[in-house]
């Protein structure tokens, strides 16, 4: 029991310090920042939100645009990427939350509660690869979604065991067969980004010159045999459609069609099922709930991802042959293309900040969650 008496004065300390009076924290970093890096407190313009090594590196290590000037470690982000990046001005910065929705979460949970950042005009673009739905978009696309949806929470049954008169073994959460409106609801199911200015942000990515591969172009040409994957045979573009989030990385045609039927279902008919990722919906929980006490503003959200690789096979490959050993091509694409469209974005904030994206851009639709948390009436659910 000799442990006893240090770790309760573990705790005690812990309990006293997170008491102190927010100013008192405040002063404190604000003393630390100013002499390493000869600012009080960091108030960016723009943050990306990337989620593994890949997707951060694409912005590293170019000359013109070095956001590797300041580097600040922020207590509560991952192991792997314990740094928040900035460029000298301190107007573009850059965080890593690490893969899955439990790192995305607590990496931008422990952002935006960081007494060392004012995000109060902060432009948030999360900025990463994901899988791709052929009948949307193609491989090295750039996608803006309005829709992030949690598609993977709700009850599971294995394929083998599931009734006979379902088609599929994924059933909402509180019904009783697929298709069902759920009747248990979490919050975190769909969430809703400021159209306009996912618009404008399509408006810049335009201009980007966007990477292919051949690897890519011999891929996607096997599935102009179906007519219906007609948009996933041709070229990378620029793509308004919406993103499903799943911690389980799943690959095709049933999986995905019943994932793409929860989105339809859960955004009453509106939402665009296009791209898969892991992370969204979990990082705009945590900047909901910034929103919620004031430290952010949630209708200044931007959900970019560039298409990696295909959700579903082609018709004739077997699924598992697309997902483990198919050399599809669109990794290095994608990729690239992150920060090739990702700075045209970038730019058009920095460039038009006095003008317009300073003060913000208006929504035209309903912006938060499911709940309708941060005020109005959701258009979905």
């Amino acid at each position: 029991m000799h442990f006893l008496g240090p770790l309760l004065a573990c705790a005690l300390w812990f309990r006293s310090a997170a008491a102190w009076p927010q100013g008192l924290w405040s002063r404190y970093d604000g003393e630390v920042l100013e002499r390493a890096y000869g600012k009080a407190l960091f108030s960016p313009k723009v943050v990306v939100v990337s989620m593994f090594s890949p997707e951060a590196e694409v912005w590293y290590g170019i000359p013109e645009f070095n956001i590797l000037a300041i580097n600040i470690s922020v207590p509560g982000l991952s192991m792997l990427y314990p740094d928040v990046h900035c460029t000298a001005d301190g107007e573009i910065c850059q965080v890593t939350t690490g893969e899955s929705e439990i790192n995305a979460a607590t990496t931008i949970g422990s952002l935006v509660a960081s007494p060392y950042f004012n995000f109060s005009q902060t432009y948030f673009m999360i900025a990463g690869i994901a899988g791709v739905n052929p009948e949307v978009a193609t491989l090295g696309s750039v996608t803006f979604a309005k829709y992030a949806v949690q598609v993977a929470l709700q009850y599971e049954f294995d394929a083998r065991e599931m009734p006979e008169n379902f088609t599929t073994g994924y059933v909402p959460l509180g019904a009783t067969a697929p298709g069902q409106y759920p009747t248990s609801i979490y919050g975190t199911e769909v969430f809703e980004v400021n159209e306009a200015l996912r618009d404008l942000a399509i408006a810049f990515a335009n201009a980007a010159d966007l990477t292919d591969s051949d690897a890519a172009v011999s891929y996607r040409a096997k599935y102009a045999a179906a007519t219906r994957y007609a948009a996933g045979a041709t070229g990378p573009s620029v793509v308004p459609c919406d993103v499903a989030t799943s911690d389980v990385y799943y690959s095709g045609t049933l999986l995905s069609e019943a994932f793409a039927n929860t989105t339809t279902l859960l955004t009453n008919g509106s939402g665009i099922y296009c791209t898969t990722a892991q992370e969204d919906n979990a990082s705009l929980e945590a900047l909901l709930r910034g929103a919620m006490h004031g430290r952010v503003d949630f209708s200044r959200i931007i959900v970019m991802r560039t298409a990696s690789d295909f959700d579903r096979p082609y018709p004739g490959e077997a699924a598992s042959f697309n997902l483990l050993w198919a050399d599809q091509g669109g990794f290095e694409p994608a990729i690239q293309n992150i920060y090739k469209a990702g700075i045209k974005v970038l730019e058009g904030i920095i460039e038009g900040w006095e003008g317009s994206f300073k003060k913000g851009i208006a929504p035209t639709n309903y912006v938060g969650d499911i709940f309708g948390t941060l005020g109005g009436t959701p258009d979905f659910g």
